[in-house]
């Protein structure tokens, strides 16, 4: 039977992922989507069991229930993750993997020589973020942690990165029951502080690729709250954006709100910065070549009537190109400064640009082991049930894999957070699905989620690896 559901393809569900401020924000309960947040579409149930899918089944309710919700119920935060990375490298150490702790300060790296063959990487990530937890749920996480700035911050896995370290463990489990049917080497990465945007730049500068096998394709998917249980969707090419902080302070010369004729005031000057901030997309990119800029949040003054010295501006930059990630960068410096000459500062009043070093990458999706990946998985649970959609302008760090000298090609997708029937039920209501990152947000049958993520990714293994040697 078809059954109705909901399949968002807009950025908003997993816009905050990469962020590299450790904060986060729920969407409001209530707020009805837009026509461009989802769409109402028809697609088909899996195809029918079989002895993979069985075992999984029965691990899962053996095995990995238990760890998926010690996970859950245990959350740290972004370089924090002692106990989780523990955890995770006990697990793969007990099935037969050469476990190596410490890896980009918390990381963990499993590797399983298993003959000749090719060099696959899964990843995943295993950092929590600071959200109090309103799921309900009976292992839901109380944690109250200091973050790598010693503040005390509540800790939640508000984005499902202990379902990616479960279902790693469930795929591993797999593979390692089915050693004659692969040939190669299996490299497994627990990664930390995706959520800041810094864990695979950690991890790779600290030897992943130097002290450990070489991977020929790497691999990593998402739990994503707005697809459905029992769907997985992709894009190839370029499916994740460039992610950009920039902060902006606006300088000015304070005074009185009675006198503003002797003052230079920052207020007037950020928004006039604000307004012609917009021109960057609409007036000077192809429209055809995507990119946001947005203000998130303008901070200035102190009370009704003293004109500030300063206003200071966060922006979040999205872009996919390199090309067009610099331009709308440069034109951010060019627009404030120019204003500000507009208004007669003088050159050390212009405003302070500053560019946050470390950035979230495009996450590319290589068209080529997408389309080997993407077959492996429409064997198992059908064409319908694996779809193509857009992508978005949210970011994710498994970006950095890719990008480095050896340009090893890489393929992520998403798996459904939400059952079919609550997402309907949103949709019926006219209101925002509880989003990555919300405090309302974990997954609706887990065992669903966490199990298809782990068929999903033993078929691509098994593919890459047993494909690869018979060639």
């Amino acid at each position: 039977m078809r059954r109705i559901l909901m399949l968002a393809v807009s950025a908003i569900t997993l816009a905050a992922c990469s962020q590299p401020a450790e904060e986060a924000t729920a969407l409001p309960e209530g707020s009805a989507p837009s026509d461009g947040e989802s769409a109402a579409v028809e697609v088909a149930t899996a195809i029918g069991d079989d002895a993979l899918r069985q075992a999984i089944r029965d691990d899962y309710t053996a095995h990995l229930q238990g760890l998926y919700e010690h996970f859950h119920a245990n959350p740290e935060l972004s370089f924090m993750e002692v106990e989780t990375s523990a955890r995770l490298a006990e697990e793969l150490r007990a099935i037969g993997f050469e476990v190596t702790e410490g890896v980009g300060q918390t990381g963990v790296v499993a590797v399983m020589q298993n003959g000749e063959g090719p060099t696959l990487m899964l990843r995943a990530d295993m950092d929590g973020l600071p959200v109090v937890e309103d799921t309900g749920m009976s292992y839901a996480s109380r944690v109250v942690a200091m973050n790598r700035f010693n503040e005390e911050q509540p800790v939640m896995h508000a984005c499902a990165h202990d379902t990616h370290m479960t279902a790693l463990v469930g795929a591993a489990r797999q593979l390692v029951e089915r050693t004659d049917e692969w040939s190669g080497t299996l490299v497994l990465i627990g990664q930390p502080a995706e959520e800041i945007g810094l864990g695979a730049v950690a991890m790779i500068q600290d030897g992943l690729y130097t002290r450990f096998p070489t991977p020929d394709f790497n691999v990593s998917f998402h739990t994503f709250a707005a697809v459905p249980v029992g769907q997985i969707t992709y894009h190839p090419g370029f499916a994740m954006a460039n992610v950009d902080t920039v902060d902006l302070y606006v300088r000015g010369r304070g005074g009185h709100g009675a006198y503003p004729h002797t003052t230079k005031d920052p207020i007037y000057l950020a928004s006039q910065i604000v307004v012609n901030l917009q021109g960057l997309m609409s007036r000077e990119i192809n429209p055809l070549e995507p990119g946001v800029v947005t203000v998130g949040a303008f901070n200035a003054g102190l009370k009704h009537n003293i004109i500030s010295d300063e206003a200071h501006l966060q922006l979040t930059v999205r872009s996919y190109s390199d090309e067009t990630r610099q331009y709308l960068l440069d034109g951010i410096r060019r627009i404030a400064e120019g204003q500000a000459a507009s208004y007669g500062l003088t050159p050390e009043e212009y405003p302070r640009v500053e560019i946050e070093e470390t950035y979230t990458p495009a996450l590319y999706n290589n068209p080529e082991l997408a389309a080997r990946a993407v077959g492996a998985m429409r064997a198992r649970f059908g064409s319908d049930a694996v779809a193509e959609v857009p992508p978005i302008m949210g970011g994710e760090d498994f970006s950095q894999y890719h990008r480095t000298e050896e340009n090893i090609p890489t393929f992520m997708f998403w798996v459904g957070g939400t059952t079919q029937e609550r997402l309907q039920s949103y949709l019926d209501q006219g209101i925002a699905i509880p989003s990555n990152h919300s405090p309302f947000f974990a997954p609706d049958d887990p065992a669903e989620t966490i199990g298809q993520a782990a068929e999903a990714m033993t078929a691509i293994a098994l593919d890459i690896l047993a494909a690869e040697q018979e060639t």
